[in-house]
């Protein structure tokens, strides 16, 4: 009876690891990471769907954080209200703008005390759609985007699970950078950082 279920267990794992096995580095390194699609072949909902999720601005600034100082967190209105003119941040009448989909902004500052903008997306086909109209390009998540100004922030957060939004229809990821369709005909996320 023991050897029986020793075998059983032997069996499951052998299968278990065999599963496990397939699908793995394997299709990465032959993936075409230049392609206009993913290496899995991923839509832009699947893209999207994988991407860090936060529920609110303190979710945000903790996921950015993690990777890049993200300090003082504050809303927008009050972040401009003590920064008028001198160092502002994105979005101030973009977020009172319903055509962009945006429920909330707020803005901290990285290391260099340069503002980085958070913004919580309610519908980011909205929000790229706003996005492709104004030429504008953010690093997202799923449900929020990222606006760095500072050049350190940005290379920090390159190491993150964000990806960066562009519908610039001449945009080019270097061999090695995944590039994948957005929700929006001609936006693209892609996980090299263009400046």
């Amino acid at each position: 009876m023991r050897i029986r279920r020793v075998l059983v267990i032997g069996t499951t794992l052998v299968a278990l690891t065999a599963v496990a096995g397939c699908g793995g580095d394997d299709d990465k390194k032959s993936g075409d990471k230049g392609s206009s699609a993913s290496p899995s072949g991923s839509t832009g909902q699947d893209a999207n769907s994988s991407l860090p999720k936060a529920a609110d601005l303190a979710s945000i600034a903790y996921y950015v954080n993690k990777f890049t100082p993200c300090l003082d967190l504050k809303t927008g209105a009050d972040y401009d209200a003590d920064h008028d003119g001198d160092k502002t941040a994105w979005g101030a009448d973009e977020a009172a703008d319903p055509s962009w989909g945006i429920k909330e902004r707020g803005v901290c500052s990285d290391g260099s005390g340069d503002p980085v903008a958070l913004l919580s997306v309610a519908d980011m086909k909205t929000f790229q759609t706003a996005a492709k109209a104004n030429n504008e390009q953010f690093l997202v998540g799923q449900d929020f985007a990222v606006i760095p100004v500072g050049g350190q922030a940005i290379q920090e957060l390159q190491k993150s699970e964000l990806l960066f939004m562009t519908c610039d229809p001449d945009f080019s990821a270097p061999s090695g950078f995944d590039k994948s369709p957005g929700l929006v005909d001609g936006c693209v996320l892609s996980n090299y950082f263009s400046s």
